[in-house]
């Protein structure tokens, strides 16, 4: 009698269907779609004749970390339904192992972290919750064949030779035959489990200015992938304009003062202020690839940020009111320097040179704006500063804001500009 391990493949196959047939579908299609080799192993030293073979399970990198704990219960149930199937055909002994996929990576060095399943399916579930049109003005093969080869990729209608041609019968000759969202399930394009920097360049073509002209809008859905890519070591980021547009690039995260950066989001959704989520997106950008730009967004977050806190507490300012002006007001607002603590405290000098020299601080980064930022002409021989010092105003920047903002909320309206501020509300609820 042959040995079963010269000719595996039925067996595995009567495996899966005992395992289907008990309803345990993850061990099944994990057999079903692992890379299967089946080598001896052994020899039990009982006996010395019984050979102990191993049927190795090969799945990819991803998968087998993703299965954690579970690995051994799943090995358990395959290793039941083979010898159920190789019962009185073999002596010997076979048992399944499931290992990680190993395939010549001549680049893994220069590699970054891949993008975790969950990240995909939140972007994902997001793009469908808000019906985003993903290929935006193009057509489904247009937008495709700006990452994908479609004439090497299969058909799955027979009348057609390559994917190209199904995807244009299915959702440009007869579109209903497929829903809008059919790219995210489609097996081919395995937006969900295959490489991440397919994955990377399928999100920055969704806001190329082709495919999506309305900056805002380009800009909006960034700012949603971006809070998915950012727990994984990714964010897109404006590489350059087209046609005054953004174009995005996805890059690793670098040491950009990411703490900084999130904290300014806290701030801006604590005052509802749209205007400075945008000003933080362009900023974190720009720290690296733009340092005049990061400098000058830095100041011009402190100008929205002063100008929302003072619109908030009906406090008028000048139109044209500068960025020394705006944070005088602010100051005397809330009362930074307060007068409330006495000669007698101790550190109570210290505690008021901190307070005036963070108002200050806003001064200072309007000269080095002046300087160094973005919005001045410059001869030939200029040389502007690094990324370190972008990162310097950056937190500088923050610093403030998230001071005052806390002063602000800690700091209670008056009843007058209470009043005014719920007969707002009530005017905005019955419009």
């Amino acid at each position: 009698m042959a040995e079963p391990a010269e000719d595996f493949e039925p067996y595995l196959a009567t495996a899966a269907e005992l395992l289907l047939a008990d309803g345990m579908t993850a061990a099944a299609e994990l057999l079903r779609t692992a890379t299967t080799s089946v080598e001896q192993t052994g020899v039990d030293n009982w006996n010395g004749t019984t050979a102990i073979w191993t049927v190795s399970l090969k799945v990819t990198p991803a998968t087998y970390a993703q299965l954690g704990d579970r690995r051994a219960g799943i090995e358990e149930q395959i290793t039941k339904r083979l010898e159920a199937a190789l019962a009185g055909r073999t002596s010997n002994w076979y048992s399944a192992s499931i290992i990680p996929l190993v395939t010549p990576r001549p680049d893994w060095r220069d590699a970054t972290g891949q993008i975790s399943q969950s990240a995909r399916r939140n972007i994902i579930d997001g793009l469908r919750l808000d019906n985003v049109a993903w290929a935006g003005r193009l057509e489904d093969v247009e937008f495709l064949e700006r990452i994908y080869d479609l004439r090497q990729l299969p058909s799955t209608d027979t009348r057609f030779n390559d994917a190209a041609g199904d995807i244009w019968q299915h959702r440009v000759n007869n579109p209903p035959d497929w829903p809008d969202d059919w790219i995210y399930g489609d097996s081919r394009f395995d937006l969900l489990g295959g490489p991440s920097d397919v994955f990377l360049r399928f999100l920055c073509e969704m806001v190329h200015p082709v495919v999506r002209p309305d900056k805002n809008e380009a800009l909006r859905l960034v700012q949603q992938f971006n809070d998915q890519l950012r727990p994984e070591g990714w964010h897109l980021v404006e590489e350059e304009k087209i046609a005054g547009r953004p174009r995005y690039v996805a890059k690793p995260l670098g040491l950009s003062g990411g703490r900084e950066v999130s904290r300014a989001r806290t701030v801006a959704d604590a005052l509802d202020a749209g205007w400075m989520q945008k000003e933080i997106e362009r900023l974190e950008n720009a720290v690296d690839r733009d340092p005049a730009l990061a400098i000058g967004t830095a100041k011009d977050l402190v100008e929205s940020c002063c100008k929302s806190i003072l619109q908030k507490r009906g406090v008028g300012v000048s139109a044209s009111a500068g960025l020394p002006e705006l944070t005088k007001a602010l100051a005397k607002e809330l009362k930074l320097v307060p007068e409330g603590i006495s000669d007698e405290a101790r550190g109570a000098d210290t505690v008021r040179l901190i307070l005036r020299n963070l108002s200050s601080l806003t001064h200072y980064l309007a000269e080095l704006r002046g300087m160094y930022g973005s919005g001045h002409g410059r001869d030939g021989a200029h040389r502007g500063l690094e990324p370190r010092h972008a990162r310097l105003a950056v937190a500088s920047a923050v610093a403030f804001i998230d001071f005052v903002t806390d002063t602000h909320n800690r700091r209670p309206l008056g009843a007058e500009q209470s009043q005014d501020t719920q007969t707002d509300g009530a005017s905005t609820s019955g419009a």
